[in-house]
C-alpha cells in the first residue's frame, strides 16, 4: 500500500508555511514563503488576500515538488482503468467534460488553470491531463494490452471501449430502451423525451438534448453520455443513504430487526406492512397525508444547488412503534420522488419536454420507490429487463469498441407538492431570521 501524507498549511502574518506529516504525526518535511505588508500610513497595514493564496500554492507544491514532478499524468478513474487495459492515453469526453471543465471542440481552458495556480498543466499540450479525448464507446489503442489480457484472462487485442462513469453508464444502459409496443408516451419521438433515473446512493437525472441550460443542474454536456447528443445531469445527494438513514436511525428498528430475520429484507416488509396499514396497495400513498420531509439532509443539488439547505420532517409525534417507523420510510420516498418532480419542473421551465422515465439502479428494485415516483410524476416508469443496467451500459462500450455495433392520486400529490415547496420557503424564512445582526 502506497504510503499516505496529510497536508497542513499555516497562514502567519509573515509568512505561509506547509508540512507534510505521516499517518504517525511526524513531520516529514516543511516549506515556507514570506507575505508582504504594506503599511500605507502609521499603525495601518495591508495585506493582499490575492498574495496569500498564490503563496499557498506555491508552499504545496514546493513541498511536493518531489511527487507532483514524477507524475507523468493525472487519470479520473475511468481512463486511468482504460488506459491500464490499453495503454491509450486517450481520455473519454465524459469524465473529462463532466468534472475536469473540458468543453468541446474548443477542448481546455488555460485561464482556468492558470488562475488556481497550476498553470505547468499546459505544457506539452495539456499532456498530463489529455491531449487527446474520444466519445465514450470509442475503440482505445489496439485493444488489450498483452499484460492486460493476461491479468483479465482474455485474449490480447480484444477491443477496449473508451469508459463513462458510473451513473453514466447505467443512463446508457435504459434511456436507448426498445419500448415499441407498450404504448408508451415516448414511442415514436427521439431519445430526448425520455429520462434516465439512475438511483441508487445518490440519484442522477440524466437527459440527452440540444444544449439547454437549465438553473441548478449541471450541463449541457457534449457528447458526455450519448456521442453528438447535450447532455442535462440533474442530481439528489444522498437517496438511498437517506432512506437507510431514516430507518435505522429509528426508535423502533430494532423490532423491525427482529421480525425480519430471514423471511426478507427489511424494505419488502415495510411495503408489505404499509400495504397492510392502508388495507390496499392503491391508499398507501394516502398514509403519508400528515407527515412530511424535506429530503435535503445534504444539501441541495438539484434544481437549487444550495449546499446550505438542511432536511426537515413535520408531523412527527411522540409514538414510536413500527407503523410509524414505516410511515417515515413512505415519507422519506415520498420527498424523493418530490424532489425529482422538482427537478423534472426545472427542466419543463427550461424547454425539456420529458414524457417518460427510465429507472435502474439498487433503489429501481424497490416497487414502492418506483410507484411513488410514477404517481408524483404522473409519468410512466419503465424498468430495465436486464436489472444490472449500469454493467450492461459498460458492456455497450464494449460493443461500440469491437465495431459489432456501431397516474394514480394526482391530485393527492399535487397538494403534497405544494406542502414541499412550502417546506422550502419556511426553511428559507428561518435562515434568513437566525442571519439578522
Amino acid at each position: 500500500m502506497a504510503e499516505v501524507f496529510y497536508v497542513g498549511v499555516d497562514v502567519g502574518t509573515a509568512s505561509v508555511r506547509a508540512a507534510l506529516v505521516t499517518r504517525e504525526g511526524l513531520l516529514k518535511s516543511t516549506a515556507q514563503e514570506p507575505i508582504g505588508i504594506w503599511e500605507p500610513e502609521s499603525d495601518h497595514y495591508v495585506q493582499s488576500s490575492t498574495e496569500i493564496w498564490e503563496k499557498c500554492c506555491t508552499v504545496v507544491k514546493n513541498l511536493k515538488e518531489n511527487c507532483w514532478n514524477k507524475a507523468s499524468h493525472f487519470f479520473d478513474l475511468p481512463d486511468f482503468l482504460s488506459w491500464k487495459a490499453s495503454g491509450s492515453l486517450t481520455r473519454s469526453l465524459c469524465t473529462l467534460v463532466c468534472k475536469w471543465t473540458y468543453c468541446p471542440p474548443e477542448g481546455w481552458d488555460a485561464s482556468f488553470w492558470t488562475s488556481i495556480g497550476l498553470d505547468d498543466l499546459l505544457e506539452n499540450n495539456f499532456s498530463r491531463i489529455g491531449s487527446v479525448t474520444c466519445p465514450p464507446g470509442s475503440p482505445l489503442g489496439e485493444g488489450l494490452t498483452q499484460e492486460a489480457a493476461a491479468d483479465l484472462g482474455l485474449d490480447p487485442g480484444t477491443a477496449v471501449g473508451a469508459s463513462l462513469i458510473d451513473a453514466h453508464a447505467g443512463g446508457l444502459g435504459v434511456i436507448g430502451a426498445d419500448v415499441k409496443g407498450f404504448h408508451l408516451p415516448c414511442e415514436g419521438l427521439p431519445i430526448t423525451a425520455r429520462m434516465a433515473l439512475i438511483c441508487g446512493t445518490s440519484t442522477c437525472h440524466m437527459i440527452s438534448e440540444q444544449p439547454r441550460f437549465v438553473p441548478g443542474v449541471w450541463g449541457p454536456y457534449l457528447s458526455a453520455m450519448v456521442p453528438g447528443l447535450w447532455l442535462n445531469e440533474g442530481g439528489q445527494s444522498v437517496t438511498g443513504r437517506l432512506i437507510d438513514h431514516m430507518v435505522k436511525g429509528h426508535t423502533a428498528y430494532t423490532q423491525l430487526q427482529e421480525q425480519v430475520q430471514q423471511r426478507s429484507n427489511i424494505y419488502s416488509y415495510l411495503n408489505n406492512h404499509l400495504g397492510s396499514m392502508a388495507n390496499s396497495c392503491s391508499a398507501v400513498d394516502l398514509l403519508g397525508s400528515s407527515l412530511h420531509v424535506w429530503p435535503d439532509f445534504h444539501g441541495n443539488r438539484s434544481p437549487l444547488a444550495d449546499p446550505t439547505l438542511k432536511g426537515m420532517v413535520v408531523g412527527l409525534s411522540l409514538s414510536q412503534t413500527l407503523d410509524d417507523l414505516a410511515l417515515l420510510y413512505l415519507a422519506t420516498m415520498q420527498a424523493l420522488a418530490l424532489g425529482t418532480l422538482h427537478i423534472l419542473e426545472a427542466m419543463k421551465e427550461a424547454g425539456h419536454e420529458i414524457r417518460t422515465l427510465f429507472l435502474c439502479g439498487g433503489l429501481s428494485k424497490n416497487n414502492l420507490f418506483v410507484q411513488i415516483h410514477a404517481n408524483t410524476t404522473g409519468l410512466p416508469v419503465v424498468l430495465p429487463d436486464q436489472t444490472e443496467a449500469v454493467l450492461v451500459g459498460a458492456a455497450v462500450l464494449g460493443a461500440c469498441a469491437s465495431r459489432h455495433y456501431s397516474s394514480i392520486q394526482v391530485d393527492f400529490y399535487e397538494r403534497k407538492y405544494k406542502v414541499f415547496l412550502r417546506l422550502l420557503a419556511h426553511q428559507r424564512e428561518c435562515q434568513a431570521l437566525m442571519s439578522q445582526r
